[in-house]
């Protein structure tokens, strides 16, 4: 899934618009997280909890924006957004939202078509053009061989096999 903030993606062509989409999720603030950053800010300085909190929801918020544009059929995102607020004293609310498209690269010659798109619109064509395999017979099922996994030996000790 191609997603960008721009309204336009250079190099393609917007074949399709699905809508609006978004992602959203509320966390409450952890106390001991908190109260441990609290702390930290009378130093001044960066709130490593925090920071952490606030990536992890725009990755989950990322991902549902994502899902939805994919259940729609999209295969980019356009003029991507991110929104957070305040709700109450101990939740923070993160959105992610943008507009769901279809978009097609741009081929050699077109008008706007950027060194990426003329290679993907060779790369498609190419792989139209390559001859199908015809499928192998089936054969009957057999158990894959597994190997057993050895932990690595802390130092100082023998190996055991």
């Amino acid at each position: 899934m191609l997603i960008v903030t721009s309204n336009e993606i250079p190099g393609h062509r917007i074949d399709a618009v699905f809508g609006e989409v978004m992602g959203l999720t509320v966390r409450s603030r952890d106390i001991g997280s908190q109260m441990l950053a609290g702390f930290r800010s009378l130093g001044g300085g960066e709130l490593p909890e925090m920071t952490k909190a606030l990536y992890e929801s725009r990755q989950e918020v990322m991902a549902r924006m994502v899902n939805e544009a994919q259940q729609r059929g999209a295969n980019a995102i356009v003029a991507m957004r991110f929104d957070t607020s305040e709700m109450g004293t101990n939740w923070t609310e993160v959105c992610a939202y943008g507009t769901a498209v279809y978009v097609l690269p741009l081929g050699e010659g077109e008008p706007g078509a950027t060194g990426q798109s003329i290679y993907l619109t060779k790369s498609a064509a190419q792989q139209q053009s390559q001859p199908q395999q015809p499928a192998q017979p089936t054969q009957p099922h057999q158990p894959e061989q597994t190997q057993q996994f050895t932990p690595p030996t802390p130092p100082g000790q023998p190996h055991q096999f």
